[in-house]
């Protein structure tokens, strides 16, 4: 990895210490429910006691915190884009309201599911009357983009900051966060989940369970198999290892964000800083083996690149006596 011009990266300890209160916020706080005509037919779908009002905004901030003083350009304000997300969702809202009598009329045309056809609405309205898209850049993916230096250079298009910008792209590692934040803004049962190198997203409630791929035209559905060998190959040992297609808690869901400043922080060369936020996700998410891989890594890096100056201001002064 080339070295690169280190613009100041500040409040790192203060950052992580904010994130991770996001995810206790998330798991155990409680809120005021929101009634509208919307929540009488979305309510059989959830369970309401786990989508607390707060909950509900915490993927989100957790995932635009963990974007915060990034280099090489300054993110823009969290509570902005929270507001960005709350204004699509009711326009995601108004739309599902006003197309639900196809839906009745005829439930054959969307599999008899009105989970299916809720999220077909949802990525059809993000799509059409938004403009959210894959970066084109970076549709290696973030395996081989770390090869040639090129998935995490740019923070806009891997955290949600690129998706409610002007330019409206994004990556695997943002687009299935956007679908989840607008969903449970609209209290759908909508769960982050990984598998190698890949997010994609789950709606596992009112008795209905099934795979979203947010990076495809319209919607997709995969089953969990699919997921096994594409976009990598994974074998068993590694979904156990790494904990692969599970749903994931909201303080897993913060690991991943904090997985990916670090391989952020990584790109431009921040090794410090990019060691901490590994340790923070290894932290919250203990049983995903690659956080303490990368961790680890790092940190010798670090180590050697310490003992590699030593070494060379020990020759400059065997050189040089008089210095």
């Amino acid at each position: 990895m080339r070295p690169a011009t280190r613009p100041t990266v500040h409040r790192q300890a203060p950052l992580l210490a904010a994130v991770a209160g996001l995810a206790a916020l998330a798991t155990t706080g409680s809120g005021p429910a929101r009634h509208d005509q919307a929540m009488v037919r979305v309510a059989p779908l959830v369970d309401p006691t786990e989508h607390s009002a707060q909950a509900i905004a915490a993927i989100g901030r957790a995932n635009l915190a963990c974007a915060q003083d990034l280099p090489p350009t300054p993110a823009p304000s969290i509570d902005d884009c929270i507001a960005t997300v709350e204004s699509w969702a009711a326009r995601v809202r108004s739309e599902t309201d006003r197309h639900h009598y196809r839906f009745e009329r005829n439930p054959a045309e969307f599999e008899n599911s009105e989970a299916f056809f809720r999220m077909l609405m949802l990525t059809a309205v993000l799509a059409e009357d938004f403009g959210i898209h894959y970066d084109d850049q970076r549709k290696a993916g973030p395996a081989q983009g770390e090869a040639n230096n090129s998935f995490f250079a740019e923070p806009r298009s891997v955290f949600l900051t690129g998706l409610l910008g002007p330019e409206r792209r994004g990556t695997c590692s943002s687009m299935p966060v956007l679908y989840v934040a607008v969903g449970r803004e609209l209290w759908y049962p909508l769960m982050l989940v990984t598998t190698k190198g890949h997010l994609f997203v789950r709606w596992e409630g009112g008795g209905e369970r099934f795979n979203i791929e947010a990076t495809s035209r319209g919607l997709s559905r995969f089953d969990d198999d699919y997921y096994r060998h594409w976009p990598f190959q994974i074998t068993p040992e590694e979904e156990a290892a790494e904990g692969y297609l599970k749903s994931l808690t909201p303080p897993k869901e913060l690991a991943v964000f904090l997985s990916i400043r670090g391989m952020c922080l990584k790109q431009t060369n921040h090794l410090p800083e990019a060691a901490a936020s590994f340790a923070a996700a290894a932290r919250l998410a203990p049983g995903c083996r690659s956080y303490r891989t990368m961790q680890a890594s790092l940190e010798k890096r670090i180590r050697e690149t310490h003992s590699g100056s030593e070494a060379d201001k020990s020759a400059n002064l065997a050189d040089n006596p008089l210095k």
